[in-house]
């Protein structure tokens, strides 16, 4: 990259950022803010303070979008529970117009789905939701990037003509660029770092793949339902698994540590709300589907038995029994008025 010229500040690419100054602008100040926290609890103004405002803003923009994937989690999940009750009355609306190509028997398939849909307050675009956090982190991380990448000609006067970026001006740019952390200075990137940098940096982006693939592989195994499951569908989860990361290899090579701190901190809090997500709201009829309902079997008992209730099991046999009662009555009933007629 030329020293004198930040290229991403121009075409394309230049415009975008323009756009999304206000994101750029804001990731700046939080950083900023708790950089300030942390020098006024003691650490120093050049070195891990910095490094630990990037965790800090990765774990602020993970709260701020937890809250759209638990929404958007919960209306998949009511969503795909719809479709599987429904599943056998579409089914018959479809079979009542097969074969009937014509404009006619198609619009009036569609009214009767809708019709369907809007009786059992289904959205079959429900599901749609769930992109919602990858597009808002997208973005993020294109300004995170953006800004990190830009720090480096803020300290030397080469950024918009000796301009800054939100909180950093001049001097916060040149703190900010004197920080080594593990020996890699947070401007440097792959090519540009020492040999021991280099190691690190290996280590960084070894840990950012494995992140990702451990996040697919588990996905893969855990919380896909088995009707689901075909060769073609497994052909692109396993190239998913594999592709993925090995992309993780060649971007990571350039971008700058900063970057990569970011980068592998976010992996990591997606993972670990992957499995969260996993546990808590499985894919219908995948193996965490089923773990999920012995656990909350499990645990409907255990609060049963605390409050002095019968166990589900018990419930259910109990409620069996006053059935073959009611049948075995009703039975004796039917068979009274015969013998009557057969005493006259």
């Amino acid at each position: 990259m030329n020293q004198n010229q930040f290229l991403l500040d121009s075409g394309f690419w230049g415009w975008l950022y323009k756009l999304l100054y206000p994101v750029e602008w804001l990731m700046t100040q939080i950083m900023a803010v708790f950089h300030k926290f942390l020098v006024m609890l003691g650490m120093n103004e050049i070195g891990f303070s910095w490094v630990m405002s990037i965790v800090f803003l990765v774990l602020v923009v993970q709260a701020c979008v937890f809250p759209l994937f638990y929404k958007s989690m919960k209306g998949m999940r009511k969503m795909q529970a719809q479709m599987t009750v429904l599943q056998p009355k579409m089914q018959r609306i479809q079979n009542k117009y097969k074969g009937k190509n014509d404009p006619a028997s198609k619009e009036a398939m569609q009214r009767e789905m809708m019709k369907l849909y809007q009786d059992n307050d289904a959205n079959p675009m429900g599901g749609c939701t769930s992109m919602l956090p990858m597009f808002v982190q997208g973005p993020v991380f294109m300004c995170m990037f953006y800004t990190l990448s830009a720090i480096p000609y803020i300290a030397r006067g080469k950024f918009r003509d000796g301009q800054g970026l939100g909180a950093f001006d001049i001097a916060t740019a040149k703190q900010f660029t004197s920080t080594t952390v593990f020996g890699v200075n947070v401007a440097d990137n792959f090519t540009t770092a020492a040999v021991h940098g280099k190691v690190v940096i290996a280590i960084f982006v070894a840990l950012m793949c494995f992140c990702l693939w451990f996040m697919q592989y588990n996905s893969m195994k855990r919380n896909m339902a088995q009707s689901a499951a075909n060769k073609q569908t497994e052909m692109m989860q396993k190239m998913m698994l594999w592709m993925f990361p090995i992309m993780y290899i060649f971007s990571g090579i350039a971008m700058p540590f900063a970057v990569l701190v970011y980068w592998l901190t976010n992996n990591i809090c997606n993972l670990l709300r992957s499995i969260w997500q996993i546990h808590v709201f499985p894919t219908p009829g995948s193996p965490a589907a089923e773990a999920k309902e012995k656990r909350d079997h499990v645990h409907e008992n255990a609060r049963r038995a605390k409050a002095g209730l019968p166990s589900l099991e018990e419930e259910a046999l109990q409620k069996a029994k006053e059935a073959a009662e009611v049948k075995e009555k009703s039975g004796y009933q039917r068979q009274q008025p015969s013998r009557k007629k057969k005493k006259k």
